[in-house]
C-alpha cells in the first residue's frame, strides 16, 4: 500500500457525530511540549470517537504525536486541554489513583517490545495482571490458558519468554494485556519489531480477538498495508486527526 494517506488528508476531525455509544471519545485535545522558549504544539484540538468491536489504525510520520496521544489516552499522560471519555467516564480530572485503577481494568497495552517478565512463564505472565486486579488465582490460571491457547500458545504456557521466539513472546504480551478484559486495547507499533511472516501471525492473532471479544482498538503503526486492513485509519498530520476509510470497507459498505 501506498503513503497515500500522509499526501491527500481529507478534513479534520472536528465534531464526532455518534451513532451508538462510544467506547472512547475525545473531544478537544490539545498537548504542547516546551524546549526551551519554544512550544511545540504535538496535538491540536483533535476529537474522535471509537467503537465497540472497532479496530483502528493509528498512522503519521515519525514525530507526528501517535505515541503522544496514546498515553493520553491510555491515561498516562494528561492532555493540556480536552476531554477523554472511557465507557461514559470523564477521565479528565481522574487522581493518579482513580487512572491506574481504570487503566487496570479498562484498558489494555501492547509496546513494540513485549516487556514480558522475564523469569516467569508465559502462563505466570497472563496470570499475574490479573491477580494484581483482585482475581483468584485459580480463575486467572483458567482464564489465562484459555486467552494463550486462542493465540495458538497451548504447548508455550511452560517456557519463560527467552525459550520462546518474537512473535510467541508478542503474542503473550497481546494475551497479558486482555487478561482482565479491557474494553480499549492500545497497541503501539507491536508488529515494529517482527519480520514480516511473523507480524503477518501476529496481526492476525489481534484482529482475531478484537473480532472475538468486541473490543476497540487503537493500533499505532507504519505499516501502511496492515492499516488498509483495519476497519478505520487515523491519520495524525500537523497536529490535526484525519479520518479515512480504507477501501475493502468501502466496498462492504456499497
Amino acid at each position: 500500500m501506498s503513503d497515500q494517506y500522509y499526501q491527500q488528508p481529507q478534513q479534520p476531525i472536528t465534531q464526532p457525530t455518534p451513532e451508538r455509544r462510544p467506547i472512547l471519545a475525545i473531544r478537544g485535545i490539545n498537548k504542547i511540549y516546551h524546549q526551551g522558549e519554544r512550544e511545540i504544539h504535538v496535538l491540536k484540538g483533535i476529537s474522535a470517537d471509537i467503537f465497540k468491536g472497532e479496530a483502528i489504525a493509528l498512522v503519521g510520520p515519525s514525530g507526528s504525536g501517535k505515541s503522544s496521544l496514546l498515553h493520553i489516552l491510555g491515561l498516562l499522560d494528561k492532555a493540556d486541554e480536552g476531554k477523554v471519555y472511557l465507557n461514559g467516564h470523564d477521565c479528565t480530572d481522574f487522581n493518579d489513583q482513580e487512572r491506574t485503577k481504570m487503566r487496570r481494568s479498562d484498558i489494555g497495552f501492547v509496546y513494540q517490545f513485549h516487556q514480558l517478565l522475564p523469569e516467569f512463564s508465559a502462563l505466570e505472565n497472563v496470570v499475574i495482571p490479573q491477580l494484581i486486579n483482585g482475581h483468584s488465582r485459580k480463575d486467572a490460571v483458567s482464564r489465562a490458558k484459555v486467552i494463550l491457547e486462542f493465540l495458538g500458545l497451548s504447548d508455550r504456557i511452560k517456557h519463560r519468554p527467552n525459550a520462546m521466539s518474537g512473535g510467541e513472546q508478542q503474542r503473550v504480551a497481546i494475551a497479558r494485556a486482555i487478561a482482565n478484559e479491557p474494553t480499549l486495547l492500545l497497541a503501539d507499533e507491536p508488529t515494529g519489531n517482527l519480520d514480516p511472516n511473523t507480524a503477518e501471525r501476529v496481526f492476525q492473532s489481534l484482529m482475531g480477538l478484537i473480532r472475538q471479544t468486541g473490543l476497540a482498538a487503537i493500533i499505532a503503526t507504519h505499516n501502511m498495508e496492515l492499516a488498509s486492513r483495519m476497519d478505520r485509519v487515523l491519520q495524525l498530520q500537523d497536529g490535526q486527526l484525519y479520518s479515512h476509510t480504507p477501501q475493502h470497507k468501502m466496498q462492504e459498505q456499497q
